[in-house]
């Protein structure tokens, strides 16, 4: 039998860990077929490659049409505020849907008609237009990726289908960046936009390999099972109250104000160091770190039930720090590409992490869509605040006092985890 969140008295002030309850349906509910698995795999594999078209292949491409730096910045900080203040409303959007897979299907067709319109005509207001619908859509994806997997596999299963959702995502973001670079390379900046809206087309039809009737919508918004004897608080304010959620987005915040930056950080100096070889170098730093979210994942979702969500969290923080202090002392630029595997070790971790303990939190609730919009807007808070800082710091005091002032931030969010967070486990 198998057992699901009960909410009581000490848990509505933010002081307990979930109890269980039965919930008979659950055991009933039969597995997701192997077609729509695999269409879910799919799905997020080419939709790694749409998004990657809206890369810093944008910069480049706006670059060779005249625009100046100042138009091409503008551009890209109303995407990111658009995509910042979106992340609520796109999970609430989610919450509030009959069929995620019809939500996420129309979001990949504007992603579609934003590529084109970059193509076609790469005017200001055209593409001032494109890059806030695309940031729009993006921000109703990721909760729809998280409800469909939730609605397909179930609550106890997730861990492990979450790795293997960052898997894909990994391996599609790596292949479309040698594709699209090279198309750039081969043809024109233009031609990667022609791409990416190619890309939809298989995008779509791997979402329609997911078979609807397979997809429990009461599970894609975080509802209890009609039969379970005891219904979930669906109060938003209760959910918003809960201590797990709040630490957690927190964290999740130091965790970006930490590690947003170490890139842009590392691409300078190995480019001060090499410059021959500053961009395969930058390149390497980037590949590395998806091969090892890419090989890691799978096991971070398994070990994560079989562990509990703690010991991932501290091993995650753990590699930022050793991360940040190595980048701090590290001077030959070819061992700063290995120092990049303990980025892919956080990444993996974190690209579970996030769904799955707000799938946690937030079960029962009916908003889980909601709650992966409130972490996800601390995600973009401390990304934003993260190269603003990192910046500043390098600029006064040196690279070496940032990268140990961003292990600093990371250690901060590691002692939260060890001493404030609870652990959110479900288990059968």
């Amino acid at each position: 039998m198998l057992l699901l969140r009960k909410p009581n008295h000490a848990d509505r002030d933010g002081c307990s860990e979930p109890d269980s309850v039965a919930a008979p349906s659950a055991a009933r509910i039969p597995a997701p077929s192997r077609q729509s698995l695999r269409g879910l795999d799919w799905f997020i594999f080419f939709l790694a490659d749409v998004q990657t078209g809206f890369g810093p292949f944008i910069a480049v491409y706006l670059t060779t049409q005249k625009w100046t730096q100042v138009e091409i910045g503008l551009v890209l900080s109303i995407g990111g505020i658009v995509a910042l203040i979106g992340q609520m409303p796109g999970g609430a959007i989610i919450d509030a849907a009959k069929s995620e897979r019809l939500v996420a299907g129309l979001a990949i067709a504007a992603i579609g008609c934003c590529a084109l319109a970059y193509a076609a005509m790469p005017i200001f207001p055209v593409v001032m237009a494109a890059a806030t619908l695309h940031a729009a859509a993006s921000c109703v994806l990721g909760p729809a990726i998280a409800a469909i997997s939730l609605g397909l596999v179930g609550p106890f299963a997730i861990g492990e289908r979450l790795g293997r959702n960052a898997r894909f995502a990994s391996l599609g973001s790596g292949v479309a960046a040698a594709v699209m670079g090279t198309v750039g390379y081969l043809l024109s900046s233009r031609a990667v936009f022609l791409v990416t809206f190619l890309l939809a087309i298989p995008t779509l039809i791997a979402l329609s390999r997911i078979r609807e009737n397979e997809v429990d919508i009461r599970r894609c918004h975080g509802e209890m099972p009609r039969d379970a004897t005891e219904r979930g608080d669906t109060n938003i304010w209760h959910l918003m109250r809960q201590r797990p959620l709040i630490v957690f987005a927190l964290s999740v915040l130091l965790l970006q104000l930490a590690n947003a930056s170490m890139m842009p950080l590392i691409a300078s100096a190995v480019t001060a160091r090499s410059a021959e070889w500053a961009t395969v170098l930058v390149a390497f730093c980037i590949v590395v770190p998806q091969a090892i979210v890419a090989l890691l994942s799978p096991t971070v979702g398994r070990k994560a039930q079989a562990w509990g969500r703690r010991p991932l969290l501290l091993i995650g923080f753990g590699a930022l720090i050793v991360r940040g202090l190595l980048f701090a002392t590290v001077r030959d630029p070819y061992l700063l590409v290995a120092v990049q595997v303990f980025d892919g070790i956080t990444a993996a971790v974190f690209a579970v992490m996030i769904p799955l303990i707000v799938a946690d939190v937030a079960f029962g609730s009916g908003h889980f869509n909601l709650a992966q919009g409130i972490v996800g807007t601390a995600t973009g808070i401390g990304a934003s605040l993260s190269t603003a800082l990192g910046g500043y710091v390098s600029d006064k005091f040196g690279n070496a006092t940032a990268f140990i002032g961003l292990s600093g931030v990371a250690a901060t969010g590691l002692l939260l985890i060890l001493v404030v967070m609870p652990e959110t486990r479900r288990t059968a």
